[in-house]
């Protein structure tokens, strides 16, 4: 990795953080090696393939359960909080994300439309979040537009939300390493790749281990019919 300058290094780590380090152990044949291959490298940094990391990726995503944790955590860009909307399942499994400037209903409700649309999403049994009184009117109206399903039942409990707190840790450190953004729509694609690999690391893509960055890597790879 000498080869590559130290912000180039320190992006594909904000973002990829397990790539330098397998595409410096391995080579094509699968032998210990100490080159790197630019390929790999262009696609944890390139701003164009982390919005499509996350589109590839949906479709092998394995189903979670339907208890949902939600919760929002605050983004600097360009000097100002932006909101960055979180779901994960009971197991801390990542379910979907995003990036809003404020924090109100408007938002909520475009965040539960985005992710209760998507088929790789089954329709919750209940929905966990915090005392935000913006959650239970979006909640009202998906379920009077048909949405979200009648029975489906909104639970304000802040403790059985340490799941999601707890993994908003990841997101954060990446922003940290990434040294700020000086555009919504470039932090927005950065977050599509943070949260897409972050996804696949805890194991939500199908027959990719959680404990296999390998696999994880030979996965990204397959996505863009690229070989390792």
């Amino acid at each position: 990795m000498a080869s590559l300058s130290w912000r180039y290094h320190s992006l594909v780590c904000a973002v990829v953080p397990q790539v330098p380090d397998l595409i410096c152990a391995y080579g094509r044949d699968g032998a210990r090696t100490r080159s790197a291959h630019p390929l790999q490298l262009h696609l944890a940094l390139g701003p164009n393939l982390r919005p499509e990391l996350d589109k590839r990726c949906r479709a092998h995503l394995k189903r979670t359960n339907k208890s949902y944790r939600i919760d929002e955590t605050y983004i600097r860009i360009k000097g100002q909080d932006r909101y960055l909307y979180r779901a994960v399942d009971s197991t801390g499994q990542t379910i979907d994300f995003l990036l809003a400037a404020k924090r109100d209903a408007a938002a909520a409700k475009r965040f539960f439309r985005k992710m209760l649309l998507d088929p790789a999403n089954p329709q919750p049994r209940v929905i966990n979040v915090d005392k935000n009184r913006a959650y239970p009117a979006a909640v009202e109206e998906l379920k009077v537009e048909g949405t979200l399903r009648r029975r489906c039942r909104l639970r304000q409990c802040k403790y059985l939300n340490n799941v999601v707190e707890q993994d908003h840790r990841v997101s954060k450190k990446r922003v940290w390493l990434a040294r700020g953004y000086q555009s919504f729509a470039s932090a927005w694609r950065t977050l599509q790749g943070i949260e897409a690999v972050h996804m696949i690391r805890k194991g939500r893509a199908r027959w990719v281990g959680k404990g296999d960055p390998l696999a994880q890597l030979q996965f990204i790879d397959g996505l863009f019919g690229l070989t390792i």
